[in-house]
């Protein structure tokens, strides 16, 4: 089993380095069982706001495909991935863990956990938006995606953006982490690759995935955007 923790600034924000980061471990963990939660009582609450605020558009779109990858390689990890959800989980934290095979929250329901994008005015990169649609339940759509809310983790659980809550959420963790990790390991792999596919144009084609970009690329970089998000930054 590969633990790796998040840890960094902004509540374990997904900034340029930390997402280098997490792809660098999830490569050298080469299939093995990953454990994946965040440092000190966060998650991850989301992308680096101070850091996207200050990005022209050349930055942006290398901060995008950045995010792209680091989501399509925990999503089609070929081994057992399990997100402790230790503390908050908003956004792109929130996509990380819906990334994982199994998401255990912790019972704890001051904790936040949801896709607030919207409500940041931001729309969701092209293979970003396809995981997250296939990850949560059609029936819940609506309320999650166009609702943008912030959700306790029983409220969570109700939504499909977490598996599991516990009191003990870490030992729960691991030990769904074990139970999957006992299955034969290339069965495994095999069966995730034929449910998820083998690599990123599997889920949005290089053409459609770079159409998509240009076209959202002015909503990231609007100064009404860079606004909301210093005013966020504030809060």
């Amino acid at each position: 089993m590969v633990e790796i923790t998040l840890e960094g600034p902004g509540k374990n924000s997904l900034g340029t380095e930390m997402m280098r980061f997490l792809r660098d471990r999830l490569r050298a963990a080469q299939g093995a069982p990953v454990l994946l939660c965040g440092a000190g009582d966060a998650f991850s609450a989301g992308l680096n706001l101070k850091e996207l605020a200050g990005l022209d558009e050349a930055g942006m779109a290398a901060f995008l495909d950045a995010l792209e990858g680091v989501i399509c390689d925990l999503y089609l990890y070929p081994g057992p991935t399990v997100a402790w959800v230790n503390g908050h989980a908003i956004a792109g934290g929130c996509v990380l863990a819906l990334c994982c095979d199994r998401a255990v929250a912790h019972a704890n329901p001051k904790l936040k956990i949801g896709l607030n994008e919207v409500a940041l005015g931001l729309r969701f990169p092209p293979r970003t938006w396809e995981i997250v649609r296939r990850r949560i339940p059609p029936r819940h759509h609506e309320q999650v995606l166009l609702g943008a809310g912030l959700h306790n983790p029983e409220a969570a659980l109700r939504l499909g953006l977490v598996d599991e809550v516990s009191p003990d959420a870490g030992e729960a963790a691991r030990a769904t982490l074990g139970e999957l990790a006992a299955l034969p390991p290339a069965a495994y792999a095999a069966a995730k690759r034929d449910l998820r596919g083998a690599k990123a144009s599997d889920l949005v084609t290089d053409r459609a995935c770079q159409e998509r970009l240009r076209e959202l690329m002015p909503a990231w970089t609007s100064p009404e955007l860079k606004a909301r998000l210093m005013a966020a930054l504030k809060r």
